[in-house]
């Protein structure tokens, strides 16, 4: 039995436990930290570094990051403090923890547990999951296969003749601020995905985030063409990406 210690960085907490990559499951109840305020990449070190320390793990340990990573370096931080901008965030990680850790983007992460383990599991083709929460996170996943870092909620959307980027537009945060009822979010959200459905005829589409909850309040609204299901292991998914990430490098 393969176990890795997975750990999911938020905006608001950092959750982790340790992951069977066989099936998917959690061998231990998770623990959630509170992220550090600034979310500053010392200091989120030092939480994860508490995890493994509690969790006495000892091998690899994959871990989420809310932007795009690539090699292990963290190019983007749009809910976090700057500095973590072109930070080798593994190497960091790895000194904090004395393990091995490996970094990847955090929808990136739940697309991998979703494929293996949740609603995408035996789909061979195109399975495209989006998660509408604080913004719109993006994982594309072909026979299995993860395309990292699409960042597809930073799509451009023609809006009333203005160009908006859609996660300002059709996210879950944007749906609570302006107090949108589900059919005014739903006909934001399908404008979206119709868009995301032109550009990459997916088999699948996967909705995850905090609404994969609700889904009997807002699927019956959505218009799209392709097959859609709501995510199945919600707030487990980043944990268990993490893992198995990590497992596979």
């Amino acid at each position: 039995m393969s176990i890795i210690l997975g750990i999911d960085i938020g905006g608001s907490g950092i959750k982790g436990a340790p992951v069977n990559t066989k099936t998917g499951t959690l061998t231990a109840e998770r623990v959630r930290i509170p992220t550090p305020e600034g979310a500053r990449a010392q200091d989120v070190a030092e939480v994860v570094a508490e995890l493994v320390r509690h969790f006495k793990h000892e091998g690899s340990v994959g871990v989420t990051f809310p932007g795009v990573v690539q090699h292990g370096v963290t190019l983007s931080a749009a809910n976090v403090d700057k500095g973590w901008i072109g930070l080798d965030a593994d190497a960091l990680f790895t000194r904090a923890t004395g393990q091995d850790v490996k970094l990847l983007n955090d929808a990136d992460a739940a697309g991998l547990a979703e494929a293996r383990f949740g609603a995408g599991k035996g789909e061979r083709g195109v399975a495209l999951l989006l998660t509408f929460g604080t913004g719109i996170g993006s994982a594309l996943i072909s026979g299995g296969v993860l395309i990292p870092n699409t960042e597809l909620g930073h799509l451009t959307l023609e809006v009333g003749g203005n160009a908006v980027e859609a996660e300002s537009w059709a996210s879950d945060r944007v749906r609570e601020t302006q107090d949108l009822g589900w059919k005014v979010w739903a006909k934001r959200a399908s404008k979206y995905l119709q868009h995301v459905e032109m550009l990459f005829s997916p088999d699948l589409l996967i909705i995850g985030g905090g609404i994969s909850k609700k889904a009997e309040k807002w699927q019956p609204l959505i218009e799209v063409k392709t097959k859609l299901v709501p995510a199945a292991l919600q707030n487990e998914a980043g944990i268990v990406g993490a893992a198995l990430y990590a497992s596979e490098q």
